[in-house]
């Protein structure tokens, strides 16, 4: 049985024929270009920082060095592994939703708008130039085909470095609670964070844009699943006709897909596999943060602290595998690509504190409202820019997945009126 199931991964890793019967552009040159093998070769690379950190926190703890230690580097060692707990005169309310003493319903409308427009331009754009980045070559001309860039992992590091820098300068700017959280337990957000963020722009190696936004919409199936044999936990009718429901339009969508043109990635069981590593990495790093909110502290000092260790992460696996310098030269070669990896970062951190700026001024089930539809539009701007071939019975599936989840939001704000213990709506920290 092992056998077989190692045999099915590594069958999905190999280059593999898309829809229609299209081979791929560029086929990898040796096995290093696999993404399975960069996968291990990354994770090896951030298992080299997990295990000695974790080795050190855990002798930390057996020598019971917040009562025994001194020195200079007991503060460190402290904020680090041990945590501060906060003092209740410390303590800085959090206010997940301010609304001001005198406003008018115009002054609510506008705010509204800016929000929703902050949140559209900020990830339609990030959506479009992830798919640029990802499926286009750079520096093609009538006598070369151009190069495609090819690491993710550098793509990842460029958006955690751009959002570390907002979110630290918005912790100094702005007053936050006092942190008591121990910092080694961002990294296992970190690391989930990372992962999740490779396999989404992997992925565009080998499935559409619009296939992927649906996967991502269809993240509530498996979450229900794992909610019902992990922790018995139980659901709503309208819960399980709205899964079937997403289920349906995907189905729909998936098997009634054209052949891609030659120029966009097909549909490939390499593609699928990465998609569904995406959706169980993001759905570990929701959880872990949820858990670790515990703690008291704003979305902003979350922000922090994930991506402080993602980029520590990143940069330690780059550097190892000698691919930091390779990714800038590339920016060097190629302007365009440098301008747009840039772009990309802004998106990503301009639309994290559009985040939480909309939620805090008008709530969660609006905020959801607003992405929901963000996800139908970038579906529909991609198959405008990148030609994404959809029949009517597609369409049909794209409508009948979107129509399940503003059923969702639907049913969750009847129940919160009623009284009744709503589904809880999902972290909105470090999403891209």
């Amino acid at each position: 049985m092992d056998a077989r199931w190692w045999a099915v991964v590594v069958l999905a890793a190999l280059p593999s024929l898309g829809a229609g019967g299209e081979t791929p552009e560029v086929p990898p040159e040796s096995w290093s270009q696999l993404w399975f093998f960069r996968f291990l070769v990354n994770a090896a690379g951030y298992a080299s920082f997990m295990v000695p950190g974790y080795l050190m926190v855990q002798y930390f703890r057996r020598k019971n060095y917040l009562e025994t230690g001194r020195g200079l580097c007991f503060p460190l060692v402290k904020t680090c592994v041990f945590g501060n707990e906060p003092k209740s005169s410390d303590e800085v309310p959090l206010a997940s939703r301010t609304e001001p003493a005198e406003t008018t319903p115009t002054w609510q409308a506008l705010k509204l708008l800016f929000c929703a427009a902050g949140l559209q331009v900020s990830y339609l754009t990030w959506g479009v130039l992830q798919e640029r980045v990802m499926t286009r070559s750079y520096g093609a001309t009538a006598t070369s085909p151009g190069e495609r860039f090819t690491d993710s992992q550098f793509l990842v590091l460029m958006n955690r470095v751009l959002a570390l820098i907002v979110a630290g300068l918005y912790c100094i700017l702005c007053k936050q609670p006092r942190h008591g959280a121990p910092m080694y337990r961002y990294s296992f957000a970190s690391l989930s964070n990372v992962l999740s963020s490779w396999c989404q722009y992997e992925a565009l190696k080998f499935v559409s844009f619009p296939t992927q936004v649906l996967a991502k919409a269809s993240k509530v199936i498996p979450v229900m699943l794992m909610g019902k044999l992990v922790s018995r936990r139980s659901y709503e009718h309208w819960e399980y006709l709205t899964a079937g429901l997403i289920s349906i339009g995907v189905s729909m969508f998936l098997l009634s897909s054209g052949p891609e043109p030659r120029s966009s990635p097909a549909t490939t069981l390499s593609g699928l596999i990465l998609l569904a590593g995406y959706i169980a990495f993001d759905s570990f790093t929701s959880n872990w943060q949820d858990a670790l909110f515990a703690y008291k502290m704003s979305s902003v000092q979350m922000m922090f602290g994930v991506n402080l260790f993602s980029c520590l992460f990143t940069v330690g696996s780059l550097l190892e595998q000698g691919a930091l310098l390779e990714g800038t030269r590339f920016m060097g070669r190629h302007s365009e690509f440098a301008a747009h990896a840039l772009l990309l970062s802004v998106c990503s951190a301009c639309g994290q504190l559009f985040i939480f700026y909309t939620i805090g001024q008008f709530g969660a089930a609006i905020f959801t409202i607003i992405m929901t539809l963000r996800q139908a539009f970038a579906i529909l701007l991609s198959c405008l820019l990148y030609g994404h071939t959809v029949t009517v019975v597609g369409g049909l599936g794209v409508a009948v997945v979107f129509a399940a989840l503003l059923l969702r939001i639907y049913a969750r704000g009847r129940l919160k009126q009623r009284g009744k213990k709503a589904v809880p709506v999902e972290s909105p920290v470090q999403k891209v």
